[in-house]
């Protein structure tokens, strides 16, 4: 029973084989696509064709490796690293086959781009940092420098309404910054220079989606 089981994974390895081996169409086919993850690497400064100095956030983007095409979805499955995957939706499925390669060429020099991923997580705090709120007296004798202070009625309407900022666990979710700007592209070492701010910290993962 051993050597039958053998014997039928390897014909079913040979036919995945053969799967993975079909044609993988150019890179022409890759126009649909407007997103790829990447990774936050660090900081720089570079200079503008006017000499002027711009900062940007440094993104090792993909290459990111067609995993799935889902028919019925109308979406392809990429992935970077091992375990990281994103699906995508796409307008022509049929221009997509597993193995193609999402490379940062997908972009130019001007391309404006929004950037999703997780943001830096605080910890708990209070009001004054979590939602701007102002002080009290930091004369002596007062009791309510950063506190939170009154948060409704006693009789009407004798609760706490809903939505109400109060003091909790401050960053650390998913959200999208708009806007940024890709400055360049460097095709060898799979990089984008990107202006503004960059969702996370250094090694975070994001999600680089074109705008409009």
């Amino acid at each position: 029973m051993n050597e039958e089981n053998k014997e039928e994974n390897k014909e079913q390895n040979k036919e995945q084989k053969e799967e993975l081996k079909e044609e993988v169409k150019p890179a022409e086919a890759l126009a649909g696509v407007n997103s790829i993850i990447g990774k936050k690497i660090g900081m720089t400064q570079i200079f503008d064709n006017n000499g002027n100095q711009v900062g940007v956030t440094v993104i090792e983007a993909g290459p990111c490796v067609v995993r799935q095409v889902v028919k019925e979805n109308k979406a392809i499955q990429i992935g970077f690293g091992p375990k990281l995957l994103k699906e995508l939706a796409v307008d022509k499925i049929e221009n997509f086959s597993v193995g193609q390669e999402v490379k940062v060429d997908i972009f130019k020099p001007g391309d404006m781009v929004a950037i999703t991923g997780k943001s830096i997580g605080k910890g708990f705090q209070g009001n004054v940092k979590r939602w701007h709120h102002h002080r009290g007296l930091m004369s002596h004798g007062s009791k309510s420098h950063r506190i939170t202070g009154s948060i409704g009625a006693g009789t009407t309407p004798g609760r706490v309404f809903k939505g109400l900022h109060m003091p909790g666990r401050m960053g650390g979710k998913k959200i999208t910054v708009k806007g940024n700007e890709i400055v360049r592209v460097d095709m060898e070492k799979n990089l984008l220079l990107i202006t503004g701010s960059v969702p996370g910290k250094f090694g975070n993962i994001v999600l680089i989606q074109k705008e409009g």
